[in-house]
C-alpha cells in the first residue's frame, strides 16, 4: 500500500490518548475523530488529549456516518464501551459503509459464544461490504496468544489456568461500572452477581436473546478453545465482588469508595471440553489500593507443566500499541466477522503500517 493507513479514532477518552500517537508514530493518519459528549465536540482532537492540535474535529456520534463517508478511512479503532451490543451501532455502521474496525471492546474479542446472533448480523453485513470486523487488545496477547504458544511446546494438557488483574481506573468509566466498582455489596449481589445465579438452560436462552452479560474471561475462554482446537461442552461464570479495609477514592468515578463495598470483581469461569483439558480462568478487575499492582500468570497443567507470570504489566499502553500492531492483520484480513484467532500471530510493526498492508 503506498499511501498512509487512514484511521478515524471513535470514542477520545483515556485510551485514545495512546491510540492516536501509536497510529502517527507508525506513520498512519488520523483522518476523523468520534465521541458522544457534547462538551468537547467540536473540538481539535489533539488538544483535547492533551496534544499538539491536529486539525481534526471531533464529530458528534449522531453525525458519524456523514463524516465517515467524506473522509473514507481505512480503519476505524473503536474504543468505547465493553459489552458487545454498546458498540453495535459503531460496528454496524462501519461495516454498512465498507469500512474496516477493530474495537477494544472485551466481549467482541470472541463474541460468538456470548451473543451469537449480533455476530451473525454484523458478519453478514462487513461481508455484503467487503471489510473485516475484529476485537482486540491486550487479552490478544497475554490471554490468548501468550497461552496458545505455551501450549505448543507441550506434549500432553490437563488443565489451563490463567488469573489476570488490572486497575479499572486505568480504562474509564464504562469499565469501572461494568465491574461494579462504587456499589455496595447488596447492590452488587443485584446488579452484577446475580446474572449468574441461572441455570445453563437459562444461561443459553439469555445468549441466543443476546441479553447474557459475560465476564471477559468468557470469551478468551472461547477464543482459547477455538484457537487450540477445543470442543466445548460445558462453561459457566460467578462474579464475586472485590473489597478494601479501608477508604479508596476513585478518580474515575469520581466518588471514594468505602471500606468494605465493591471495588470491582473477580470473574472466574470454568470451561470444560469434549478432549478432557479445563479452563480455570480469573479475571480482576478493581479500583487499586497503594498495594495493589497489574499481574498476568498463566499455567499450563500437564507434561511438562509451565507456568508464566507478567508483573506489572502496563496494561493500557499494551492494549494500545496490539490495537495498532493489528492494523494491517485486519485490513489483510477476509470480510467479515473475524476473530483474531482466525487472522493470524500478532507480530512487532517495525516498519510504516502501510508497508503491510497488501
Amino acid at each position: 500500500m503506498n499511501k498512509k493507513v487512514r484511521v478515524v479514532q471513535y470514542g477520545t477518552g483515556k485510551m485514545a490518548l495512546y491510540t492516536i500517537r501509536y497510529v502517527e508514530e507508525k506513520g498512519g493518519e488520523i483522518v476523523g475523530a468520534i465521541d458522544i459528549n457534547k462538551d468537547i465536540v467540536g473540538k481539535d482532537v489533539g488538544e483535547v488529549l492533551g496534544q499538539a492540535k491536529k486539525g481534526i474535529m471531533i464529530t458528534h456520534v449522531d453525525e458519524a456516518e456523514e463524516m465517515l463517508k467524506q473522509v473514507k478511512p481505512d480503519i476505524c479503532i473503536v474504543e468505547t464501551r465493553s459489552l458487545f451490543n454498546e458498540v453495535e451501532d459503531a460496528l454496524l455502521l462501519c461495516a454498512k459503509l465498507g469500512i474496516n474496525a477493530i474495537t477494544t471492546c472485551e466481549e467482541a474479542f470472541f463474541p460468538q459464544n456470548s451473543n451469537p446472533e449480533l455476530t451473525k448480523k454484523i458478519d453478514e453485513e462487513a461481508r455484503k461490504n467487503n471489510c473485516t470486523i475484529t476485537g482486540s487488545g491486550y487479552q490478544d496477547i497475554y490471554w490468548g496468544q501468550l497461552v496458545t504458544s505455551i501450549a505448543g511446546s507441550t506434549q500432553s494438557i490437563k488443565k489451563i489456568k490463567g488469573s489476570s488483574s488490572y486497575n479499572v481506573e486505568d480504562y474509564g468509566i464504562a469499565l469501572a461500572q461494568a465491574h461494579g466498582a462504587g456499589l455496595n455489596l447488596q447492590e452488587f449481589e443485584k446488579e452484577i452477581a446475580t446474572a449468574d445465579n441461572i441455570s445453563e438452560q437459562e444461561r443459553n436462552n439469555l445468549i441466543n436473546k443476546g441479553e447474557f452479560l459475560p465476564s471477559y474471561m468468557w470469551n478468551v475462554n472461547g477464543w482459547l478453545c477455538e484457537k487450540l482446537g477445543l470442543t466445548v461442552t460445558s462453561q459457566t461464570q460467578k462474579c464475586i465482588p472485590q473489597t478494601h479495609t479501608e477508604d479508596i477514592f476513585s478518580e474515575t468515578l469520581n466518588m471514594t469508595v468505602k471500606a468494605g463495598d465493591a471495588t470491582g470483581m473477580s470473574a472466574v469461569v470454568t470451561t470444560t471440553t469434549k478432549e478432557g483439558i479445563i479452563l480455570e480462568t480469573e479475571c480482576i478487575g478493581k479500583v487499586y489500593s497503594k498495594e495493589d499492582y497489574d499481574k498476568n500468570e498463566w499455567t499450563v497443567e500437564g507434561e511438562p507443566s509451565t507456568t508464566i507470570v507478567v508483573s506489572r504489566p502496563d496494561t493500557v499502553e499494551l492494549t494500545c500499541a496490539t490495537i495498532v500492531n493489528r492494523i494491517p492483520d485486519v485490513i489483510n484480513a477476509k470480510p467479515g466477522y473475524v476473530p483474531t484467532e482466525r487472522i493470524g500471530e500478532l507480530n512487532f510493526k517495525v516498519k510504516e503500517l502501510n508497508e503491510y498492508v497488501k
